[in-house]
């Protein structure tokens, strides 16, 4: 309380005005007359690697870029054009076991528009599995030969091979330099801003 009374008699002996700040209610901000469009969870986006990604020498965190591959249209608007950059990093990484190969999975976190505009995002590279890339069953360590008896070869034995239950160490899951791969959006998108020609 002495601090205050003193800066009020500090002020009133100097003589120097105390300005007081003047309502921004009445502040009006022009902004661009847009409407947002927004991309459906769920919707695919065709997209190419630009680099060799394997789980043998990259890490969890391990920085990836893909390419728009097509031009994507909601209605008459080209909302994503092709050669939009689309970054993210590999969230999971499987070593290889015996009987399971290297599996990984990839998280996509923002586009970038051919003019530099960012736009955050969130899908995962594609696949069947959860989006799990890799990680299927090893090769079988051996097979075995089995005679198969069948009624049109007049009861002589057919010999074939099957997979023993013993299977070999995983390999290495690797996406090539250049695959077609396909985005899928977890959360809806909204584009605030598009390309015109």
């Amino acid at each position: 309380m002495r601090k205050l009374v003193l800066t009020l008699i500090l002020f009133s002996v100097l003589g120097l005005n105390v300005c007081y700040a003047e309502s921004v209610s009445d502040v009006f901000i022009p902004v661009r007359n847009y409407d947002e469009v927004e991309v459906p969870s769920g919707s695919f986006i065709p997209v190419m690697n630009t680099q060799e990604i394997s789980t043998q020498y990259c890490n969890e965190g391990y920085k990836v870029k893909f390419i728009s591959t097509n031009d994507l249209y909601l209605y008459d608007t080209n909302i994503i054009p092709q050669g939009t950059e689309f970054y993210g990093y590999i969230e999971k990484i499987n070593e290889p076991v015996v009987g399971t190969n290297a599996s990984m999975k990839i998280k996509i976190s923002k586009m970038i528009l051919a003019d530099g505009y960012e736009i955050p995002v969130k899908g995962y590279i594609y696949t069947t599995n959860n989006n799990i890339i890799g990680g299927g069953m090893s090769e079988p360590e051996k097979y075995i030969k089995m005679p198969h008896y069948n009624a049109r070869t007049a009861g002589k034995p057919i010999l074939s091979i099957r997979p023993g239950q013993r299977r070999k160490m995983g390999i290495h899951t690797t996406l090539a330099s250049g695959a077609n791969m396909i985005i899928v959006l977890t959360e809806p998108a909204y584009i605030t801003h598009t390309l015109t020609n």
